[in-house]
């Protein structure tokens, strides 16, 4: 019954929030719950759901090569900025912290009990966006804002 209540919660919150990204992943998780044997279905989205979400938005970013939008010449041509060069470093970055991170959910599963608060109240109070390639361009905005006030010094 708790676990009803706090989905319900977060539910309401990204209503208020008006924050559909939370709002449509509360509703499909709460209809889960409601299925017959939603134990095991909700036990495979915990174990499997961020590599299928990682997989998703890395597609995601694929689809601008499938189409054609962006071709090598447009990354070789990235590469001569230091913008393109902090990028792929940022993403490199965030690879490595991700994999750090995962290791640490795997050693203290507790603390995820306070990243999904963070991310909850980041995404709801901040419109942050619950993410992770968008972390790296985010670190990388923010490095490059340093580097420019360097410059202009």
């Amino acid at each position: 019954m708790e676990s009803w209540l706090f989905l319900g919660i977060i539910f309401l919150v990204a209503l208020a929030a008006k924050n559909q990204s939370l709002l449509i992943a509360t509703a499909a998780v709460l209809f889960l719950k409601l299925l017959p044997h939603s134990d095991k279905i909700l036990t495979t989205l915990n174990q499997k759901g961020i590599n299928w979400g990682v997989t998703l938005i890395s597609a995601t970013i694929l689809v601008p090569i499938a189409t054609g939008d962006i071709a090598l010449k447009d990354l070789l041509n990235t590469l001569k900025s230091p913008l393109g060069w902090v990028a792929t470093i940022c993403g490199v970055l965030v690879a490595l912290l991700s994999a750090r991170g995962v290791g640490l959910i795997a050693a203290s599963p507790e603390v995820t009990v306070a990243l999904v608060f963070g991310t909850i109240v980041g995404v709801v109070f901040f419109k942050g966006v619950a993410a992770g390639p968008v972390i790296a361009a985010g670190i990388t905005y923010c490095l490059m804002q340093v580097i420019q006030t360097i410059a202009a010094k």
